[in-house]
């Protein structure tokens, strides 16, 4: 376990996690789920679990800080609420002795479990008219959940309007649609399975979206091949077929999902995989634009710092013997948090570096001053990665990822244009 959680006292031990949708999830089929604010786990997968524990130190800087291994348990409550409780692997109090629950809220969902797994409410002050209707609450949230998913299945780019009471950050929650759709067939799946099985382990890593406000997240599946070496002759075709309908044959990498909050009309867009799967690499252009424009400006301040991250991590992949990260995404996300607006009369030194845009008349009586903005760039998606340093693999590569890194080339040639055509 990594040293960067806080201590945690030695009786928290026998406590669980309740674990949530991570509601920033745009893409992939694997459940994430929300550990703490500034932990995401998902279901352990060998492979990637293997990648994380042994991955070249140049990559750290573009992969989730990998955080350990915790265990899952299925639970129902009496009225059928489902849910999923993370423990600390059995027998392993030694790795997990800086594990540090302290920032999941609310304080009553740690929960503490009887030899015969009855839930009991942390806080014991908690009536049993409130605990009936906080489940009441539960349910009609659930039926929402449920709602949002049949309209997800019909549609694969969504609006959603923010509500104007509270902040934009606190809108955020519960709303995206792809979050719901894993998170529901995950406890589906762990359902199904519950006579047999109802301990899973799940790895725990860095949520990358926790230091932004309002985060807009690009899902990119990059490679011009997706099926792994050990995958079976149908899946493998399925595969390569996907590829040759998509963007992804032709610049080794297409949308897989994103979320975008859009500042000029206060909505939240959500694309979904489908959609990115039928985009032209024409289509693939407007959706890379449409993820750096908030509604009402281009975010051109943006554009400079991803291309220097993403020509790195190209640099970085071509020095990497044997690696192939099939299937694999590349995240790109920033802060949809809208910027400061300045007065067009402010002080000159305040206007100093107001762009082209701003100083155009159809800014009106204010204009933008760019701010500083971070965007993280970092590969996710490991389950089928292969290296000849894995030694069990029967097909050994040699030389670098030539389709991961074509696509690579691609994308910074694209940003690139999307650059320099919005200057003009």
């Amino acid at each position: 376990m990594s040293p960067a959680f806080g201590a945690m006292e030695v009786e928290h031990y026998s406590k669980g996690v309740l674990l949530e949708p991570f509601v920033h999830q745009v893409g992939g089929h694997s459940c994430v789920l929300r550990f703490n604010d500034k932990t995401i786990c998902k279901p352990l997968i060998q492979r990637e679990h293997q990648f994380y524990e042994t991955l070249p130190t140049e990559m750290r800087k573009f992969t989730p800080q990998y955080e350990g291994v915790v265990s899952v348990s299925f639970e129902e409550d009496e009225d059928g609420n489902l849910c999923l409780i993370a423990y600390p692997l059995n027998g392993d109090h030694d790795n997990l002795e800086n594990l540090d629950n302290s920032d999941c809220e609310p304080k009553s969902k740690l929960l503490r479990w009887t030899n015969k797994k009855t839930m009991l409410l942390e806080n014991e002050k908690i009536s049993k008219e409130w605990v009936r209707q906080h489940r009441k609450e539960e349910k009609m949230k659930n039926h929402k959940l449920e709602e949002e998913f049949e309209w997800l299945k019909k549609s694969e780019v969504l609006y959603y309007t923010v509500e104007k009471k509270g902040s934009v950050s606190s809108q955020f929650k519960h709303h995206n649609p792809w979050s719901i759709k894993c998170h529901q067939q995950q406890l589906q799946r762990m359902k199904e399975n519950a006579k047999h099985r109802n301990q899973y382990k799940f790895i725990l890593l860095e949520n990358l979206t926790s230091r932004y406000e309002v985060p807009c997240v690009l899902d990119l599946k990059m490679g011009t091949r997706q099926h792994g070496d050990d995958a079976s002759e149908e899946k493998k075709a399925n595969q390569i077929r996907k590829c040759q309908q998509s963007t992804s044959a032709v610049i080794g990498v297409r949308v897989c999902g994103m979320q975008v909050y859009q500042a000029g009309t206060g909505q939240l867009m959500f694309m979904n995989k489908y959609h990115g799967r039928k985009l032209s690499v024409q289509g693939f252009k407007e959706a890379l634009y449409q993820f750096f424009h908030n509604g009402k400006y281009l975010r051109r301040e943006l554009f400079e710092s991803v291309i220097k991250k993403l020509t790195e991590l190209k640099s970085v992949l071509e020095k990497q013997e044997s690696y192939r990260f099939y299937s694999s995404s590349l995240l790109i996300i920033y802060d949809g948090k809208e910027r400061q607006e300045v007065a067009v009369d402010s002080d000159p030194e305040d206007l100093e570096d107001l762009s082209e845009e701003s100083s155009d008349e159809s800014a009106g009586a204010y204009a933008y001053k760019p701010a500083t903005s971070t965007v993280d760039v970092r590969m996710i998606d490991f389950a089928h990665t292969t290296c000849k340093y894995y030694g069990e693999d029967s097909v050994v590569h040699e030389g670098q990822d030539t389709g991961y890194v074509f696509g690579l080339q691609n994308l910074i040639d694209i940003i690139k244009e999307i650059r320099d055509e919005s200057s003009e």
